[in-house]
C-alpha cells in the first residue's frame, strides 16, 4: 500500500513514510553515482579528444599533406585493430562485469587485459609484414605503429576496465598520463631534427606503452596473456560477433583511406583527415562514451529496467545534438581564423573546408545511432547490432567510393553519412524488437532483463 493511500493517524503510516523516504534517498544516490561516473567519463574523454586533437595539429603543422596522409592510414589502421581488440576482449568485459563484485572484476579484467595484448601483438606481426609491401612514406608510418601495436591495445584495455568498476577517474589519470608524455616526446623529436612520420608514429604508441605499465599498477592486475584462449572460449558468444561488427566498421574506414589515396592521391586523403580533425572532439566523443554509457546501462538495465529506454534515447540525444551545435560552430568559424589556427596553411585549411558539412552529416547520424547500439550491446543483442553492422558496412563502404569516383572527396564522406543514417534507423528498428523480447521474457519469468547469464562467478 502506497503511502499516499493511508491517513494520518493509521498505524502504518510512519512506517510507509519511512519506506518512501529510504526509496527516495536510494534514487538521489543512484542518480549521484551515474552522473559521477558520467562526468568522469566526459572528462576522461575530453583528455583522450584533447590529446589526439593536438597531435594530429601538430602532425599536419610538422610534417605537410603527404607524411600528414600516410599517418592517417596507420591512424586507420590503428583503428581497424583496436576495434578488434575491444570486440574480444573488453566489450564482453563491459557487459558481464560491470558492477559484480572486486573479486570477479579482477579476474575478468586479469584476461580482458592479457587478451587485448595478444591482440596488439598479432596485429603489430601483420602491420610490420606488410611494410615490405608498402616502403616509402606509407612504409615507415607502418613500422612505426607495427612496433607499438600491443602497448596501444593494452592502454586502450585499461579505460574500459576501470569504467566497467565504476573508477573513471583512474581511466581519466591514465590517459593523462599518455598526454602528458606524448605532447612532450613530439616537441623533443621536432628539436633534435627528427620530425619525420616514422619517429611521430612510434613515440605515439611507445608513450602508450608509459601509460598501460601505469594501468597494471593503478589496477594492481597483470595481464595474462596466457588466458587469452580461455577468454575468448568463455565469451565467443559475444567475442566473436563484437570482433566481426568492430572490425567491420574499421574496415569502411580503411575502404575509403585507401580508396581515396587511390582514386584522389594521398594529399586528398590529409584534406580528409583535417577534416575529422576539425569535428574530432565530437567524432571521439561519439564513438569513446561506450565507456561509461554501456556500463551505465547495464546497471540501469539490473536496477531500474523501466528507465533503460529512457536512457538509450537521452544518449543519442545529447550526441546527436553535440554533434549538431559542433559543425555549426566550425562552419561559421573555419573562414573565419579557426581554420587557420588549427589546420596552419590556407593550403590545407581551404580545401578542407567544403568537407565540414558532411562530415558533421556523419557525427550526427552517428550520434542518433550511439543510443540504440548502447542498449543493444548492454542487453547483449550481439545478434542484431552484427545485423546492423553488416548493413551498414555494404552501403556506407560502397558509397563512399561511389562518391569518390563522381564527387571527389566530398563525396566519399557523402557516402559514409548515407551509410550511418541508413545504420542509425536499423539500429533503432533492431533496439525495439530486443527490448520487446527483452520485455516478453521477463514478463515470463518475473526477472528482471540482462545481459545473457556469464559466469561472473565461475572465472576459474
Amino acid at each position: 500500500m502506497a503511502a499516499a493511500e493511508l491517513s494520518s493517524d493509521t498505524p502504518l503510516a510512519p512506517v510507509a513514510r519511512a519506506v518512501s523516504a529510504r526509496s527516495q534517498l536510494a534514487v538521489q544516490r543512484l542518480i549521484t553515482q551515474s552522473f559521477r561516473r558520467l562526468g568522469w567519463g566526459v572528462a576522461d574523454q575530453a583528455v583522450s579528444s584533447l590529446t589526439n586533437f593536438a597531435v594530429s595539429i601538430y602532425v599536419v603543422h610538422s610534417l605537410g599533406a603527404a607524411q600528414f596522409g600516410a599517418f592517417s592510414l596507420a591512424y586507420v589502421t590503428y583503428g581497424f585493430a583496436l576495434n578488434a581488440s575491444r570486440g574480444l576482449s573488453t566489450d564482453p568485459l563491459m557487459v558481464r562485469f560491470s558492477a559484480v563484485p572486486v573479486r570477479a572484476w579482477r579476474r575478468g579484467v586479469r584476461r580482458a587485459t592479457g587478451t587485448a595484448f595478444t591482440v596488439g601483438l598479432a596485429t603489430g606481426i601483420a602491420t610490420l609484414a606488410a611494410v615490405t609491401l608498402l616502403g616509402g612514406t606509407a612504409g615507415a608510418a607502418f613500422l612505426g605503429l607495427g612496433l607499438t601495436l600491443p602497448l596501444l591495445m593494452l592502454q586502450d584495455s585499461w579505460r574500459f576496465s576501470f569504467f566497467a568498476a565504476g573508477r573513471g577517474g583512474h581511466a581519466f589519470l591514465n590517459d593523462s598520463i599518455w598526454g602528458a608524455t606524448l605532447l612532450p616526446a613530439l616537441v623533443l623529436l621536432r628539436m633534435t631534427g627528427h620530425a619525420n612520420v616514422f619517429w611521430f608514429t612510434f613515440a605515439w604508441g611507445a608513450t602508450a606503452g608509459i601509460a598501460a605499465v601505469a594501468g597494471i599498477l593503478q589496477a594492481g592486475v597483470l595481464p595474462r596473456p596466457t588466458y587469452t584462449w580461455d577468454w575468448l572460449t568463455k565469451h565467443r558468444d559475444l567475442g566473436t560477433r563484437y570482433l566481426l561488427e568492430g572490425t567491420l566498421s574499421s574496415a569502411v574506414m580503411q575502404v575509403r583511406g585507401y580508396g581515396t589515396a587511390l582514386i584522389l592521391g594521398l594529399a586528398a586523403v590529409g584534406y580528409v583527415q583535417a577534416s575529422v580533425t576539425l569535428v574530432g572532439p565530437m567524432t571521439i566523443l561519439s564513438l569513446g562514451m561506450g565507456l561509461v554509457t554501456l556500463p551505465e546501462a547495464a546497471r540501469i538495465l539490473r536496477r531500474s529496467p523501466r528507465q533503460f529506454p529512457v536512457f538509450c534515447w537521452l544518449v543519442s540525444a545529447g550526441l546527436s545534438l553535440a554533434g549538431l551545435a559542433w559543425g555549426i560552430v566550425l562552419l561559421v568559424g573555419v573562414p573565419r581564423g579557426i581554420g587557420h589556427a588549427v589546420l596552419g596553411s590556407a593550403d590545407v585549411w581551404r580545401p578542407t573546408y567544403p568537407l565540414v558539412l558532411p562530415q558533421t552529416i556523419y557525427v550526427v547520424g552517428g550520434g542518433i545511432a550511439a543510443g540504440a547500439g548502447t542498449g543493444l550491446h548492454a542487453m547483449g543483442a550481439a545478434r542484431r547490432s552484427l545485423r546492423v553492422a553488416i548493413i551498414g558496412a555494404l552501403i556506407a563502404a560502397g558509397c563512399s567510393i561511389l562518391g569518390a569516383v563522381l564527387w571527389g572527396t566530398e563525396g566519399t564522406i557523402y557516402g559514409l553519412a548515407v551509410g550511418v543514417w541508413v545504420g542509425a534507423a536499423i539500429n533503432w528498428f533492431e533496439f525495439r524488437k530486443a527490448w520487446q523480447e527483452a520485455k516478453r521474457a521477463r514478463a515470463g519469468t518475473h526477472k528482471q532483463p540482462s545481459a545473457p547469464a556469464d559466469s561472473a562467478q565461475g572465472e576459474p
